[in-house]
């Protein structure tokens, strides 16, 4: 038989007869009209456990969703900064890989493993940051994981032998990825959907800004100073960006409140999630093998996680390429070959820009009418797609223009210009990809997606490099950037299909997806 309650008791949370008693307001608690009442001291009571456990609504100040505005910006840079050095630590190495060959004496392609190892650490470093910003919170994640990368570019500077190189490389990037994984999430934190794009664009931007500014300081570093102040450089640049994120503060809603909780005084929120074995059990089946599942059986996953790695393989195979290009054919030395990157780097710029502006014409557009039909902001994920069906013209565009302009007779200036439509159609692609893939499955499953996407990309993007050479070598400049330029153009219609069939698609999703 249940035990009688004292009529002074506090009920529970989800008790009908609270919501008898009082009704939760924006401002907190009020009387019911349908009569009830609380005593203040019980009401107040009822309110801070309120406050604990949930937002105490729409406007409440601590959601980081509600912060000032540029309180929320700079919440984005901080991920964006770090994205950026840590993407750059992997291309800053490639003009003094000749120089690693003479010293360690080893071929062009173990030398270019300094590169390869570093952007397979950045694969698999998301793995391990994951459930740790799940339990821990963002800013733990960005906090630690920064200056363990640092100790390790330490050590790759300080190589006397090839393999303390390789390692120490793989980690450097395996502790620096983080936060291209968490980056993501804390901009979900920050900014409503309306206002995504912008902040997702701008933090998108750096894990391509980054590998195209790379050789362009490594250049000149390794020509006058050395190898092994490329990675110096990094270290350079990781301090004043790690100071500058000592101020952030914790974004995560779950954390925040835990924090609250244990500012009144009071038990924080239960815990939902699994604990001890099944903790174990879900790390397992959904952080490391949910995404690798979403890659065979969701459509969607796989081609367009095939897409954007493909592109993104292309753009660290023009890490070896470049020098090839631009040294062989124009006689550039190391310094310039370096700022021949800088194409891509505009293209890049511009590709942020694109996608800005079609945000603003056409997604607001839509996401305004979804409003005056009666559909609470909720729009068909097909309309992020725009400005991928525009991306995937640049990049055939740009490749076959770099492969046939790449001569002696044709001004150096052609197949640097003929990057930029690359990179813009580059960072286009990958930046629909992301809001599309969030925006079909949801956060959790769309985490799980954007994993998925991204151990593909960096998997790939390692493997690339080891082959560029021997490809180029083989089949000439023309041949073997028209063979990219082909497989571009059997990838193109992707987010052209994808924008008509996936209502269609995603019906017959394996996982809970959008419906609209």
């Amino acid at each position: 038989m249940e035990k009688p309650r004292n009529p002074h008791d506090v009920p529970p949370i989800g008790d009908q007869r609270l919501d008898d008693a009082v009704e939760i307001t924006e401002k907190g608690l009020a009387p019911a009209q349908r009569g009830g009442h609380v005593s203040p001291e019980q009401k107040n009571k009822l309110q801070t456990i309120i406050t604990a456990q949930d937002w105490t609504g729409p406007n409440d100040p601590e959601n980081p969703a509600n912060w000032p505005l540029w309180q929320r910006i700079y919440h984005t840079t901080v991920p964006g900064l770090f994205g950026f050095v840590v993407t750059f630590g992997s291309s800053v190495y490639t003009p003094g890989y000749p120089q690693v060959m003479k010293r360690f004496n080893v071929s062009s392609t173990v030398a270019l493993l300094g590169l390869s190892l570093y952007v397979l650490g950045l694969a698999f470093g998301p793995v391990l940051a994951a459930p740790i910003s799940e339990t821990k919170g963002r800013r733990v994640v960005y906090l630690v994981s920064l200056p363990l990368s640092a100790l390790f570019v330490l050590g790759s500077g300080l190589s006397n032998c090839f393999a303390a190189l390789a390692i120490t490389r793989f980690f450097a990037g395996f502790f620096g990825s983080p936060v291209l994984a968490v980056g993501a999430g804390s901009n979900v934190d920050v900014w409503q959907p309306i206002h995504r794009a912008v902040a997702t664009s701008s933090f998108l931007l750096a894990p391509f800004l980054g590998p195209a500014l790379g050789p362009a300081v490594g250049g000149f570093t390794a020509q006058y100073k050395g190898w092994r102040w490329t990675q110096w450089t990094v270290l350079f640049l990781m301090v004043p960006i790690y100071l500058y994120a000592l101020m952030m503060k914790e974004t995560y809603k779950k954390i925040i409140l835990q924090q609250r909780a244990k500012k009144l005084g009071i038990p924080p929120p239960p815990k939902t999630g699994p604990s001890g074995l099944a903790a174990i059990k879900f790390l397992i089946t959904v952080t490391l093998f949910r995404p690798i599942m979403m890659i065979l059986t969701e459509p969607i996953v796989f081609f367009f996680s095939l897409y954007t790695a493909f592109n993104f393989s292309v753009l660290f195979a023009f890490f070896a390429a470049f020098p090839i290009v631009f040294q062989r054919v124009y006689g550039f030395d190391a310094g310039f070959t370096g700022l021949t990157f800088l194409g891509i780097g505009l293209g890049c710029c511009l590709g942020v820009f694109t996608a800005i502006v079609i945000d603003r014409l056409l997604y607001h557009k839509e996401h305004h009418k979804s409003h005056k039909e009666g559909r609470a902001g909720v729009v068909a994920p097909e309309h992020r797609l725009y400005v991928a069906m525009m991306g995937s013209l640049g990049l055939p565009i740009g490749l076959f223009w770099f492969a046939w302009t790449a001569r002696s007779d044709v001004h150096w200036i052609s197949p640097i210009i003929a990057s930029i439509p690359f990179a813009w159609g580059n960072l286009s692609i990958f930046t629909a990809a992301a809001l599309y893939l969030v925006d079909v499955y949801g956060p959790l499953n769309g985490a799980s997606a954007l994993a998925a996407n991204g151990l593909l990309r960096y998997v790939s993007g390692a493997a690339f490099p080891l082959f560029t050479v021997q490809m180029y070598d083989k089949l000439g400049i023309a041949w073997a950037t028209s063979l990219l330029g082909f497989l571009s153009v059997l990838m193109l219609p992707i987010p052209w299909v994808l924008f008509k069939y996936g209502p269609q698609i995603r019906k017959k999703s394996n996982y809970d997806t959008i419906k609209a």
